[in-house]
């Protein structure tokens, strides 16, 4: 009947829709699969011979919702709120026929169900969900920048009450088969393999067509509105909690919350309505262009490692050297632990390599207290990790990442050990964050295996890996570092030599600005505050002391020795000194810009006004957040024009995911496009003029600026959603 759905129909009159778009590993909404379920449905109302319709599918999962590479370019088509509604409008108008069609359906979900994929469900009358250990439902859209489009806003809250309802929709919460039935977003569960049966035999009982909020008398559970005082409660409380988790800096929350308290005080097709409104509005917003285009479609080609090198065989690492036990080695030991690799984690001494092995063990441990883990899970993850200080037992490691202090000489002195055992096909790669690769290679005797695999602290929750080729790193060295990360699960970028890469350079600029206001009397609390305002994660100063005011002023001395004459000091250069002079050296070593007593949560050090007096008179809040987004934007840009950064998309993904730029820009080089070439020209030169020649707007902006362009290329012309 189509290409998207299979239409049978038995002897006893139930048809069968079995969801199977081509081409795609899920099954995801496309126009094609609408125009096909529009005509499937017009059958079904009008065959007498058919008495009940079961909706299944023919891949592992239920579907994953809409198509977001479609809906990504939304906002750079150029479609008005109107139009992008109509998107939303057209799909609930397509299940609401499916769901008034006059024969009753039932949803058979034998895999994960998301986003529009379980809206697709709730428009059917009946619900039975596989009960497996990776099937999940949910509505996650708010986490792509938009809400439910397709009645999940309203069918949800009408069937589970606004209160259980509200909470998975404004924060996107993936609910797993026990609690989907508990909560009654389904009505059974069942093995996988009977869910088709189960839904027939609920067809086998005749049942009445009819959604519960069409019935005769209906009333949201709990109430809407002000029939029920708690409730008006929790959307105070809920608006109060979106505000300080986002700074109101992601529209859908609110959108979200909006949609669902007003279109439940009304009857169930003008909430409909009301839905797809506040949709459109987010759809021709840019953060939900920032956050599909970054955080879905970049990401998910960065996963399936699109910068990898062509016509390279595929490699695994099955063995892994690190040289280095420490904070960043015991992170990496654990998480290619965890990926099935057997790891030798090498120190000075067994002692040394043992603690680090340590820190293993504290993680697992944690994680059967939590009940993620068991304890077989445990023991095979750990003696997987072997604990020495015998560089004779790196024989036979595939892959080998040094991670020592960041000094030259002992870098180059663990590298000569290592390859006086490890064979001549290993690959070895530094952990280093600033060391430019190609300088360390040369302490290498196989300068083309030689690369820059620098990981991000915590390593078992940051999801980053910053990947540095140096001059003489081969293709072939690059793409089996690529495989490594695949392995590993995380998200790789590639960036090409330089001092400081990517990443720890785009940091930087944010630290030193940091420390530039404390000299300009701007108050510590404020500068920490509109950072957070802004989207960061934490302020500068916090970040300092994370990093360690230790170990920024000791690179910050070996670049100033490496380039004599040529060093430029960085704004913060003389605050970052003091901080030293006064033994103020970051969180480790017992306190830096903030106090971290024992009892409570840490504070900013009261002795920073003794050095730096705060000014009578304070900038607008708006104008420390501008500096903070634009100082890292700029950077960014003078990045990629220099080649350090090849691909946009590794600029944004690398600033969002590595060093917490806020997600709602899109990212570094999104941001300037969210704001407009231009006017980031404009206001660079006024900011310029204020605070130093930092800020200067780039040649290629300006030209970009002038030309009309963009870092992304613009989708064809076209405006419908």
């Amino acid at each position: 009947m189509s290409n998207t759905i299979r239409f049978e129909v038995d002897a006893g009159g139930i048809a069968t829709l079995t969801l199977d778009i081509p081409g795609k590993p899920v099954n995801v909404i496309t126009p094609e699969f609408q125009a096909d379920l529009a005509q499937a449905v017009e059958h079904i109302a009008a065959d007498t011979a058919i008495k009940g319709v079961v909706i299944t599918s023919a891949k592992r999962d239920f579907m994953a919702g809409a198509d977001l590479k479609h809906l990504v370019t939304a906002y750079d088509r150029g479609i008005s709120a109107a139009e992008a509604a109509d998107f939303s409008g057209a799909l609930n108008k397509l299940y609401r026929r499916l769901e008034t069609c006059g024969k009753p359906v039932a949803a058979a979900i034998n895999g994960l169900a998301l986003g529009g994929g379980l809206e697709l469900a709730l428009a059917c009358h009946y619900r039975v969900l596989a009960d497996a250990p990776k099937v999940v439902v949910g509505l996650p859209e708010v986490k792509v920048g938009l809400l439910p489009g397709a009645g999940g806003t309203q069918r949800l809250a009408r069937l589970i009450g606004i209160a259980s309802a509200l909470p998975l929709i404004v924060e996107g919460k993936h609910v797993k088969p026990a609690e989907a039935l508990k909560l009654g977003i389904v009505n059974e569960v069942a093995p996988p393999g009977e869910v088709v049966s189960r839904a027939r035999v609920w067809l086998a009982t005749d049942p009445e067509p009819l959604a519960p909020w069409d019935r005769k008398g209906f009333k949201v559970p709990g109430g809407v509105g002000m029939q029920n005082p708690g409730l008006v409660q929790a959307f105070l409380v809920g608006n109060s909690l979106v505000a300080k988790n986002t700074w109101h800096n992601f529209p859908a929350p609110n959108a979200i919350m909006s949609a669902v308290y007003e279109g439940c005080q009304l009857p169930f097709d003008r909430g409909l309505a009301v839905e797809s409104k506040y949709f459109g509005k987010l759809l021709a917003g840019p953060v939900a262009r920032n956050l599909m285009r970054t955080l879905f479609v970049n990401k998910g080609l960065a996963d399936a490692l699109a910068r990898r090198p062509a016509g390279i065989a595929k490699s695994q690492v099955g063995k892994l050297g690190i040289l280095g036990a420490g904070m960043m080695g015991a992170g990496i030991a654990y998480v290619s632990a965890q990926a099935g690799i057997e790891v030798v984690l090498l120190d000075t001494s067994r002692e040394a390599a043992e603690k680090g092995r340590g820190y293993s063990s504290k993680l697992l441990a944690k994680g059967i207290q939590r009940g993620k883990v068991t304890q077989d899970q445990a023991d095979a993850l750990l003696s997987r990790i072997k604990a020495t200080s015998d560089y004779a037992d790196l024989a036979g490691c595939e892959l080998v990442v040094e991670a020592v202090f960041e000094q030259r000489d002992i870098k180059a002195d663990v590298t000569a050990k290592a390859e006086a055992v490890i064979g001549k096909g290993t690959v070895l790669a530094s952990n280093t964050s600033t060391l430019p690769i190609t300088g360390l290679a040369q302490a290498s005797k196989r300068p083309a295996n030689f690369i820059g695999i620098h990981f991000f602290s915590p390593v078992d929750k940051m999801p980053l890996v910053e990947i540095i080729v140096g001059r003489r790193t081969s293709e072939a060295t690059l793409a089996r570092a690529l495989d490594y990360v695949g392995q590993l699960k995380k998200t790789p970028i590639v960036v090409n030599d330089s001092r400081g890469f990517y990443t720890s350079r785009v940091i930087g600029t944010i630290s030193n600005e940091g420390q530039a206001m404390l000299a300009e009397g701007i108050a510590p609390a404020l500068i920490e505050n509109a950072a957070k305002m802004a989207g960061f994660p934490v302020g500068p100063l916090a970040v300092s002391d994370e990093v360690t005011l230790e170990l920024q002023w000791k690179i910050t001395r070996q670049t100033e020795q490496d380039l004599g004459a040529r060093f430029i000091k960085p704004v913060g250069y003389d605050g970052l000194e003091k901080m030293i002079q006064l033994g103020r050296l970051g969180r480790r070593q017992g306190g830096g810009y903030y106090d971290y007593p024992a009892d409570g949560p840490k504070r900013l050090w009261p002795g920073l006004k003794d050095h730096w007096p705060v000014s009578a008179e304070q900038p607008p809040v708006e104008e420390v957040m501008k500096r903070f987004l634009f100082i890292e934007s700029l950077e960014s840009v003078r990045c990629f024009e220099e080649g350090v950064i090849a691909h946009p998309a590794d600029a944004d993904l690398g600033s969002i995911l590595g060093i917490g730029y806020p997600a709602w820009t899109g990212g570094a080089l999104s941001y300037i496009e969210t704001l407009g070439v231009p006017e980031f020209v404009a206001e660079c030169q006024r900011l310029a003029k204020r605070y130093g020649p930092r800020f200067k707007p780039t040649r290629s902006l300006k030209k970009m600026a002038a030309a009309g362009e963009g870092f992304y290329p613009l989708p064809g012309a076209g405006k419908s959603a």
